[in-house]
């Protein structure tokens, strides 16, 4: 999170006095989150206050909460609900209310698309479960093992029968993760967006969370944006989370979750070593594993979308050697655009980054852990009603082309206004109207 004096302080009549929102930010806040305004019982507060000082709003909320039921967001006419959560740690933080996420502005921070373009509709409530006291999330995979015992077996995340999804995987968790904290939408008022905003919107997201029945901010960490001046506080941090964390207990190994941006991946004598931006320390692989995730994340790790500006985001699963070191046991990738919007090609990549310079408004559909899912490429959210972007990579794959057919059918029969991007072709152009 950012430092205290980042951010102005509450004043003793609980009404924030917010930063001047229409200033160049040279801290990296995007100007659409200075813009969003929440109602507490009878306060209006910019919601980045809110989340950067939820303790000092405590009575606030707990207030809101008793005599209301309910927060409210102002970014429509009448407002609409936000539910109140409180963390086991007594910690407050609002969400949207269930099934009203499109109402919200497409620059508000909890907008959401159409439960049909997301695959986070594909879970049951066992998989993640969302409580007044957060979201219970049931992970596919083991964070403890016993040494004297064989690896345990990693729960099915599959499909069958048409039946929901009853634990998460890694890739469903990071896309969990990154659609929930609106790191998957783009709105040009918010002008830019740095790792210090996809931290801050990570932490905020995870506060309320749980995985496997542990607390999420004790299980995952979320490599926190460089500052020289914060240097051996985030290492500091880095220590306590590998040694509190990870240290072996008896026969009992633990593990745990680190995202960041996978900076370089190089080769050492026994496996591969990722560099992560903004951290200092490294993580370790086998040989064996980097040639599985590579063949996995075969998109992310493309050197094609390295000239387009793309970066990629890694979602950990490790644990620590013998000798210390942290030890990649699984990994999720995850291509990004410049400004960290997803894509699942480095077409997309180009994609994105043509929108985002031609000031359209626009998310892009995640599959959490359902491959198989279909979804535009890209949702324009500044029309009404939405239009669509696709972008056509392949050619001569009657698999391809079939599914091709399917979509411009549907959009056809919606009478949805779709923009097609055959990568053998310019690009269209993107501008609106």
């Amino acid at each position: 999170m950012t430092a205290s004096g980042d951010v102005p302080p509450p004043d003793p009549s609980g009404q924030a006095q917010p930063a001047d929102a229409d200033n160049a930010q040279g801290d990296g806040v995007p100007r659409g989150d200075r813009a969003d305004r929440v109602r507490l019982a009878d306060k209006s507060l910019p919601l980045f206050v809110l989340r950067e000082h939820a303790t000092d709003y405590a009575a606030l909320f707990a207030r809101a909460r008793a005599e209301v039921g309910h927060g409210q967001c102002l970014c429509q006419t009448p407002a609409l609900r936000l539910v109140i959560r409180c963390s086991r740690s007594g910690r407050y933080h609002l969400a949207g209310w269930p099934g009203e996420g499109e109402l919200h502005d497409p620059s508000c921070s909890f907008h959401k698309l159409a439960s049909e373009l997301t695959g986070r509709d594909a879970y049951s409530t066992e998989a993640i479960h969302e409580g007044d006291d957060g979201v219970a999330i049931r992970f596919s995979a083991a964070l403890a093992r016993k040494l004297s015992a064989p690896e345990p077996t990693k729960a099915s995340t599959d499909q069958r029968d048409g039946r929901a999804r009853r634990s998460v995987g890694l890739l469903g968790l990071l896309h969990w993760l990154w659609e929930e904290a609106q790191l998957t939408a783009w709105h040009p008022r918010w002008r830019r967006r740095t790792w210090w905003v996809c931290h801050a919107r990570l932490k905020e997201q995870i506060a309320g969370c749980s995985i496997n029945h542990e607390e999420l901010t004790e299980a995952l960490y979320v490599v926190p944006p460089f500052r020289e001046d914060h240097a051996r506080r985030n290492t500091a941090a880095f220590e306590t989370f590998r040694i509190a964390r990870l240290k072996r207990r008896g026969d009992t190994q633990r593990r745990g979750l680190i995202l960041g941006e996978i900076k370089d991946v190089s080769p050492t004598r026994h496996g591969v070593r990722y560099a992560l931006a903004h951290h200092r320390g490294a993580l370790f692989a086998t040989t064996a594993l980097d040639e599985r995730l590579r063949r996995s994340y075969r998109h992310a790790f493309s050197t094609a979308a390295d000239e387009h500006e793309a970066r990629r985001i890694g979602l950990f699963l490790v644990e620590l050697s013998p000798k210390g070191n942290v030890r990649v046991v699984d990994m999720a990738a995850m291509l990004v655009s410049k400004f960290y919007v997803p894509a699942d090609s480095s077409h997309e990549v180009v994609m994105a980054n043509a929108l985002t310079d031609a000031g359209r408004a626009y998310v892009k559909p995640v599959r959490y852990d359902g491959s198989d899912l279909v979804f535009p490429d890209f949702v324009l959210t500044d029309t009404r009603p939405h239009s669509y972007v696709e972008v056509y990579g392949i050619r001569g794959r009657k698999s391809y082309d079939q599914r091709k057919r399917v979509k411009r059918a549907h959009y056809q029969r919606q009478g949805a206004a779709l923009i097609e991007w055959d990568v053998a072709d310019s690009l269209p152009d993107m501008q609106y109207g």
